[in-house]
């Protein structure tokens, strides 16, 4: 998400690490990088771009608003060792579409002004992982990222079909997606797309349509399918309607199809998130069918990754004892899956813990994702429950790099308001492991 930053932060250094170019040649937080082989650093790729050499002229403006001209003999990927203010040294490219489904529209008000911000950058795409649209890129940018090799890219791409997505992203400008992406694999950038599938809008033929367009590409990496996301916050924008179970074994079905008829050149190139396979009460696909799990931030093969990584750390033994008791926080989605793993700790270990299923109150229950509850959804929960010595909630609850839940409850707050000691544990079958047993 975006922060205001004011040109005096602009290319501003916050972090100096150990050890590094910078440490070595006496630069100081605080110190602004304005300028790599005589050119201005406009922005975080400019930075790297500029930097890719062995030798290389940085000029920098100190804290005191000396100027100094360092001449830097390097490897040719290495870096200064800094970190920046702002981190793409640029202020952060805003969405110009209005999206149907877009996620940030129904928020309700009174939350952090981040969280309204629509970013729609290349820049984030590649240094974050964020998805970009296309739809505010001229020539020159998709120019750029070609010269710059921005890649992989992540693209919201939702259909092909011209109408389609123009009626989808509600912009005039967003139906040429397929020629963006064209020019692009055609250069050499790695695409990986995102679809979110909305019943009426770009499902079943239109999705069949925009698979085999994007396939018919020949170099676009891979496709991650997932289901529109609907809160109870929606009010004056566009009907939309949820996955059912029946939906979604379609879907299952549809894509599974494809897949054969993909896999005819070595990948299934299309994958439905975790999502649709809990909707469907199917079994999630074989852990070599998510292809490396190459899309695992959209949700997809998550829950498989899990499994074997959990399957994998049982095979060990520890000599424990005292082993502490737990309560497992989680969504409605993962309920299940998480009851599963669980007792499949229980099979070999005497341990006590119990799983509880979350309802979102905050967005509706029709968010089902741990990622989205927030501390007081949490806390309304665990007041039913006889909670046991140890919670334990998975990371993605918390912000990226933050111990702050969703409505900004901090997690000392939560921990003194339930009076236990929170385990805060990565979404993976070690870690899972390990935090139950008290390792």
């Amino acid at each position: 998400m975006e922060k205001n930053y004011s040109i005096k932060d602009k290319n501003k250094i916050i972090l100096i690490e150990k050890d590094s170019i910078a440490e070595e040649l006496g630069l100081e937080i605080g110190d602004r990088v304005t300028k790599i082989n005589g050119k201005d650093v406009d922005d975080i790729i400019d930075y790297f771009y500029l930097l890719a050499d062995e030798y290389v002229e940085v000029e920098v403006e100190k804290v005191n608003g000396e100027v100094w001209l360092l001449e830097i003999d390097k490897d040719y990927y290495e870096e200064l060792g800094v970190e920046f203010e702002n981190p793409i040294m640029d202020k952060a490219n805003h969405c110009s579409n209005n999206c149907v489904f877009c996620f940030i529209d129904q928020n309700p008000k009174g939350m952090r002004e981040t969280l309204y911000f629509k970013d729609d950058d290349s820049r984030l795409s590649f240094l974050q992982g964020n998805f970009v649209t296309l739809t505010n890129m001229k020539q020159r940018d998709l120019e750029r990222v070609v010269e710059y090799r921005i890649s992989p890219l992540n693209v919201s791409i939702h259909a092909t079909n011209p109408d389609v997505r123009r009626r989808m992203l509600n912009n005039r400008f967003a139906g040429d997606v397929l020629d963006r992406l064209k020019y692009l694999t055609e250069h050499d950038i790695e695409i990986n797309g995102q679809i979110v599938l909305c019943p009426g809008y770009n499902d079943g033929p239109v999705l069949e349509e925009t698979l085999r367009d994007l396939y018919a590409l020949g170099s676009l990496h891979s496709v991650a399918i997932v289901p529109v996301g609907i809160t109870k916050y929606r009010d004056g924008l566009a009907p939309l309607t949820i996955f059912d179970s029946k939906m979604a074994k379609e879907t299952i079905e549809q894509v599974e199809k494809l897949q054969e008829v993909f896999l005819e050149t070595g990948s299934r190139f299309a994958f439905l998130s975790d999502e649709f396979y809990i909707l469907a009460e199917k079994e999630f696909p074989s852990y070599e069918a998510y292809e490396g799990f190459i899309q695992i931030e959209n949700g997809v093969g998550l829950m498989k990754k899990f499994e074997y990584e959990l399957e994998q750390a049982l095979k060990g033994d520890y000599d424990l004892t005292d082993l502490p008791s737990s309560t497992i926080l989680t969504g409605a989605s993962a309920f299940e899956f998480i009851s599963d793993m669980v007792a499949k700790i229980k099979e070999k270990y005497d341990v006590n813990v119990e799983v509880v299923k979350v309802l979102n109150d905050f967005y509706g229950h029709t968010i089902t994702v741990a990622g989205l509850l927030t501390a007081e959804d949490l806390l309304k929960e665990a007041k039913k429950h006889e909670l046991n010595e140890q919670i334990i909630i998975p990371d993605v609850m918390l912000r990226t790099g933050e111990a702050i839940f969703l409505d900004n409850v901090t997690l000392d707050e939560f921990e003194e308001r339930v009076d236990r000691k929170v385990q805060v544990i990565k979404v993976e079958g070690q870690d899972f492991l390990d935090r139950i047993l008290g390792r």
